[in-house]
């Protein structure tokens, strides 16, 4: 194969592989579920050369992996084919297979041969361009908080805690920030950090979280969202599969436990003028008005982009009370009971955290939410109220979120399609929708509970 056709680092990969059998090609879709094709080392050159091709219906499928025909994208334009070609530096090894292997992310094209404009890796894209074009920089860094379960469902199908490894015994306490759990996990988080290391995916803490069984892992900040966003989707894959590989089943479903905590997509952006200055540096004594405006844009855009930061049924059952997680969108220094928290840091590194999206939201697509609703704070200065010290929950107003009314407000809102695309907003919009009336269509087993004998 000609290097020509291979970046540097992909190419340092290749060369590191020399019995590599195969590669899988993987296409993130909007629920950022990989779909994409396992190739033999011989199919390759073929591949860097002409791409692949896959349904363009793809990225018109539910959560289940159908086809939303509502989306235009199946039996209307006879379920065609589009191009897919290798991301540019994502080829890596798998070091959780056991054979030979390697990955690499995709991108489709549309008929024209240009990236399709509602695959979620071009909608973070063309946000950036946004604020290349400002002479802004985001530094974006992405925190993923996970359970580790038991691989066997209860006999009633649902999910159950993990046998701690060091115990024996099923796990039922909460200890938060444990160093023991780390301990006692070790075999997980030493072949997480292997894997890590060898696909270059710039993980550097862990810790046990809120519940028993979960986990956070944090990914350095960069200067390259669209690469920050990749790490976050090959680190999704690799937690799966190292779990797999050790009897455990990885989740980052918002909500698999009614009485522990949710799992949430945490992400971290300052702005870098074109001197390398960080635009949001200040203290908390005397906020500067540009990192005040960011958050009074985020607030402003909050209801339009709701739906992309809670894309599922599942999504709104983490927000409730005493959870750590917000139930408006109220800011503050140091706090983590707000939505926008400006993290303890000297005033050159200050940046806002955005805590509301959930661990089952696409990092591409929640990373456009937040730095489309910075820019607009930007583009229209405002002032998001005062900071919040203390307990949010008991200073503001609570809200109760319901899918139905945050599709409601996506699919209503000009502004989605202004920043997003009219692609994107009508392929999203519909999956969504599909996915509300196909769940609300379901009797459930607590239906049958309460209403079967008794009306």
């Amino acid at each position: 194969m000609s290097k020509t056709l291979l970046t540097a680092d992909d190419q340092a990969t290749l060369d590191a592989l020399p019995d590599l059998e195969q590669i899988d090609f993987v296409l993130p879709d909007m629920n950022a579920l990989s779909r994409g094709k396992r190739v033999t080392r011989e199919a390759l050159p073929k591949v860097y050369e002409n791409g692949v091709c896959l349904p363009m219906s793809l990225l018109g499928t539910d959560v289940t992996g159908n086809t939303v025909e509502e989306t235009g994208l199946g039996y209307d334009i006879g379920d065609e084919d589009r191009v897919c070609r290798p991301i540019p530096g994502t080829l890596r090894p798998v070091p959780w297979s056991t054979r030979p292997m390697a990955q690499a992310l995709l991108a489709m094209e549309d008929r024209d041969g240009q990236v399709f404009a509602a695959n979620p890796r071009e909608v973070l894209k063309r946000v950036l361009d946004r604020f290349a074009a400002r002479g802004l920089t985001p530094v974006v860094a992405v925190e993923l908080e996970f359970y580790l379960l038991d691989n066997q469902l209860t006999p009633e199908g649902f999910p159950q805690t993990s046998i701690n490894p060091a115990t024996g015994l099923r796990n039922r306490t909460t200890q938060v920030y444990s160093m023991q759990d780390l301990d006692d996990y070790q075999a997980f988080t030493d072949e997480i950090d292997l894997v890590c290391r060898a696909q270059r995916i710039p993980a550097d803490t862990a810790v046990a979280e809120y519940a028993p069984g979960q986990f956070e892992i944090n990914l350095k900040h960069r200067a390259d969202a669209l690469a920050a966003c990749d790490d976050a989707i090959m680190l999704k894959r690799a937690i799966k599969a190292v779990a797999a590989k050790q009897g455990l089943l990885a989740t980052f479903m918002a909500k698999p436990f009614v009485e522990q905590a949710g799992s949430g997509t945490h992400i971290h952006v300052s702005l870098l003028d074109r001197d390398g200055h960080n635009i949001f540096a200040c203290t908390p004594e005397a906020p500067n008005e540009q990192l005040k405006s960011a958050i009074a844009g985020l607030q402003r855009r909050g209801d339009d982009c709701l739906v992309m930061f809670a894309p599922h049924a599942n999504s709104y059952r983490r927000f409730v009370l005493n959870a750590f997680v917000p139930l408006n969108t109220c800011w503050g220094f140091n706090n983590r009971t707000v939505a926008m928290r400006v993290p303890y840091s000297d005033p050159k590194n200050v940046r806002i955290e955005h805590r509301i999206a959930g661990a089952d939201a696409n990092p591409y697509l929640v990373t456009a939410a937040v730095l489309a609703g910075i820019l607009d704070g930007l583009e229209h200065p405002a002032d998001p109220g005062p900071p919040i010290a203390g307990n949010a929950y008991e200073q503001t107003e609570i809200r109760e979120l319901f899918w139905r009314e945050t599709l409601r407000d996506f699919m209503a809102s000009k502004w989605i399609g202004e920043t997003f695309g009219p692609e994107f907003h009508h392929i999203f919009g519909q999956q969504k929708l599909k996915e509300l009336r196909s769940f609300n269509r379901e009797v459930t087993s607590l239906e049958v509970d309460w209403y079967l004998r008794l009306v």
